[in-house]
């Protein structure tokens, strides 16, 4: 007994440690993020396999909720269950809620647009979901098939910009995997299990939904502030896909309007955000701090991130269910297909368009992914090197 709640708070503090060195690294929004959970769960400590981990991806790129932090929380409840999830939420969110308080305390209104540094970070970005993609196409998109699936997937979210085109394109390419891929090798069974019961994850659904239906009752039945702030940001975390950018017209309604934030105050905050690392929906985190204090930054962050905790946490006993049934799995490999056009998608547009704007910083991207995917550079390095190339580019 005594050994095994050893070995359980070992793997909790080791997840801890990777998972904050991530918080600590991981510049570039949500599809950059999961090229570095790939490259540091996947390729270099093996904790989950390739297809456990595509499927992952698959799974919370179909939910609400910001992507990379539900991979994260997914990828801690295999390795040490419910609480694993949360430690690793933790240590991915942990940095980026600090600096974001304090930028809120310090340096709100400072305008950061033209930092080299952040333009560095920014093509750093482009090297990483590069190298991600690459990875991952080599085993989801082994065939024709499911090239032209890729293929087309790319194509529609390039072109058909809308708050559910992602969606759409996981559903309908889930039903054409479905019909395509009928035959399947056994050995090709996703290993991973994840840590959690069907009882736990009916609770964290039923209370997920609960929220969302009660929350703004109770704001016009109690005229509390603080039940209104929290369904604001409840209800912003719960109903956004495609990512952290998406959650900024949501919040922009909810908060601005009601005089509960200037829209200067507002647009400062988002341009820090993107100069921290982690996920995008820790700007809920300024928002928060703007409004109350660092109190409030921590219960605005509490807010909007539990939706998305509560439903990967309830997802995943169904899935893991799920992903290895025969007639399953064809669709299941149509939506990891999917998910290789999508992550291209991202790759161009908002990555490339907004970093790569003149031919230095296409030389300093490919130098980037040099040391990535040649030179077997560790990404802490390659973002340190980002940054001082931009640095440098923006005094040349």
């Amino acid at each position: 007994m005594e050994h095994t709640m050893a070995f359980s708070i070992k793997r909790l503090v080791e997840l801890f440690i990777v998972s904050l060195k991530l918080g600590l690294t991981s510049f570039g929004g949500p599809t950059a993020h999961l090229g570095y959970f790939h490259e540091e769960y996947v390729r270099k400590r093996k904790w989950m396999d390739e297809k456990s981990y595509a499927d992952l991806v698959a799974l919370a790129q179909f939910l609400p909720g910001p992507a990379s932090s539900q991979v994260g929380i997914g990828i801690g409840v295999a390795r040490a269950g419910v609480l694993g999830g949360l430690v690793s939420f933790l240590g991915f969110t942990m940095p980026s809620v600090v600096a974001l308080i304090l930028f809120a305390t310090l340096l709100a209104g400072t305008d950061m647009s033209q930092a080299g540094w952040l333009h560095g970070l920014k093509i750093v970005a482009v090297a990483i979901v590069a190298h991600a993609v690459l990875g991952m196409a080599k085993n989801l998109t082994p065939d024709v098939k499911r090239k032209a699936i890729a293929l087309l997937a790319l194509v529609v979210t390039l072109l058909w910009q809308a708050a559910f085109t992602q969606v759409s394109v996981i559903v309908i390419a889930g039903l054409v995997g479905l019909w395509l891929f009928k035959v399947h090798d056994p050995s090709d069974a996703a290993s991973m299990k994840f840590l959690v019961s069907k009882k736990m994850g009916v609770i964290c659904l039923t209370l997920f939904f609960t929220l969302l239906g009660i929350l703004p009752v109770l704001r016009e039945l109690t005229g509390s502030y603080w039940i209104a702030v929290f369904d604001s940001f409840y209800r912003s975390g719960a109903l956004v896909f495609g990512g952290g950018h998406v959650v900024l017209p949501l919040l922009e309604q909810e908060l601005v309007p009601v005089g509960w934030i200037g829209s200067e105050s507002f647009l400062a905050g988002y341009g820090a955000t993107q100069a921290v690392p982690g996920p995008l929906f820790t700007f809920a985190a300024y928002l928060g701090a703007v409004m109350n204090g660092w109190q409030g930054g921590l219960f605005a962050t509490v807010a909007i991130f539990l939706p998305a905790f509560l439903l990967i946490v309830g997802a995943l006993p169904f899935w893991d269910a799920l992903r290895n049934h025969p007639k399953i799995k064809g669709a299941v490999m149509g939506v990891n297909a999917a998910v290789i056009g999508i992550l291209l998608s991202a790759l161009y547009n908002p990555i490339w368009t907004s970093s790569i704007l003149r031919a230095e910083d296409f030389a300093l991207a490919a130098i980037l992914f040099s040391m990535l995917t040649f030179w077997k550079m560790p990404p802490w390095l390659v973002v340190l090197a980002g940054a001082l190339g931009g640095t440098l580019l923006s005094i040349w």
